[in-house]
């Protein structure tokens, strides 16, 4: 054991370095692709088209690489590959406009949605091939910390250097964060794992077979559905940020500043969590941790002042960092080491698509009422929760053996 816990250690300390550095350099793509579209082009709607073509792609990329992952004997290798081929598409796509035809700058966006899953499910769908299993709760918390911590500093470094420079600055940035996370992947200490099957069947079935523990098994089926319904309720909060910014601080401007807070806030609780566990069950947290963030969102609809919007907003975030934590421990527990891969980035991706249909509707509601657009986006979170449970989620602590 003294032998292997310094080597789990290293391992440990690649894995969050490398996560935290391909996620945020993720999190300044998103604001980057959509100021660099409007730069070049001059048109909100082609940027929004640009950043909607790599954005859709990862319902299909997902559970490709996760196909791969899982059927790779190293998959830290597939894991590099994957963030080098998204670094390489945010690359070309700076190159190519301009010089390829419109269509063809389009086409490179969505090959490069394909490999966007790799900063998110791909990596997390990792964890339990480097964290010993009495570990693996706070690393859990922690792995969700670096998305928070992610959230916290990618659209803020992309304004700061788009402001400083220019948009193709801030997709450089991208690239370049992207590109400094691979050697991580590629030294992570991920050889075989031992599985029920090594025989490998058609991409087809496979697909399938990674695909169905997320409908059969209900703690993992009530996840995935009250998780996705969740993310729809903030995809509407992060389209009303700007809305919120003009209505109660007087600058659209100043949305970002409640999105910052958003990511303040869940970091701090994840990390805490992560050092003090919360006595209670991944399903009861996270379930918990919705019905909060609802709260958190209902209050935010009837703010008129900036104390109780910051307030109302700090408690979503509060509750947010600990209900993705949860949602990882609940993943990690449920699936095998033979679809892990798949499970994460196929949920992974589900919920990036909830997300940009969360941020339509929000569009939509817009024209009428911006309380309304917090009024359903809390609402979905109680119809997640609701979901959930009807789906098979446990609301009583699992059987002893059957940690979380």
């Amino acid at each position: 054991m003294s032998e292997a816990a310094p080597h789990w250690r290293r391992s440990r300390a690649l894995y969050f370095t490398g996560s935290t550095v391909a996620r945020v350099g993720s999190e300044v793509s998103a604001p980057a692709v959509l100021l660099f579209g409007l730069a070049a082009s001059g048109s909100a709607r082609t940027a929004a088209l640009l950043y909607s073509a790599i954005t859709v792609a990862a319902v299909v990329g997902g559970p490709l690489l996760g196909l791969l992952l899982d059927r790779a004997k190293r998959p830290g290798l597939v894991l590099a590959f994957a963030l080098g081929a998204y670094a390489a598409g945010l690359a070309t796509i700076i190159l190519a406009w301009g010089v390829l035809p419109w269509a063809a700058v389009l086409a490179v966006a969505v090959l490069t949605g394909l490999f966007g899953p790799a900063t998110a499910g791909g990596w997390s769908s990792q964890l339990t091939r480097i964290v010993p299993r009495d570990h693996l709760r706070s690393g859990n918390a922690l792995d969700a910390a670096t998305y928070n911590l992610a959230g916290l500093l990618g659209p803020a470094g992309a304004a700061v250097i788009a402001g400083l420079l220019n948009a193709t600055a801030a997709m450089t940035a991208a690239v370049v964060l992207i590109v400094a996370a691979t050697p991580a992947a590629l030294r992570l200490s991920l050889t075989g794992v031992p599985r029920g099957r090594r025989t490998i069947g058609s991409v087809a079935a496979d697909l399938v077979d990674g695909f169905r523990p997320l409908v059969t098994v209900p703690a993992l089926r009530g996840a995935t559905l009250g998780s996705c319904i969740s993310m729809v309720g903030f995809g509407m909060f992060f389209v009303a940020c700007p809305l919120l910014g003009e209505a109660v601080f007087g600058r659209a401007s100043d949305g970002a500043l409640l999105l910052a807070l958003l990511a303040a806030t869940a970091l701090l609780a994840t990390v805490a969590t992560a050092r003090w566990p919360l006595p209670l069950s991944a399903d009861r947290t996270f379930l918990i941790g919705t019905v909060v963030i609802g709260l958190g969102l209902a209050t935010a609809s009837f703010a008129t002042t900036p104390t109780l919007l910051l307030v109302a907003v700090a408690v979503v975030g509060l509750a947010d960092g600990p209900q993705l934590a949860a949602l990882f421990s609940i993943r990690h527990r449920e699936a095998t080491s033979a679809n892990r891969g798949q499970v994460f980035t196929t949920a992974s991706s589900l919920k990036i698509s909830c997300a940009a249909a969360g941020g339509a509707l929000a569009g939509v509601l817009a024209e009428y009422s911006v309380p309304g657009i917090l009024v359903a986006a809390a609402a979905a979170q109680i119809i997640a929760v609701v979901v959930s449970v009807a789906a098979g989620m446990p609301v009583r602590a699992p059987r002893p053996g059957h940690a979380s």
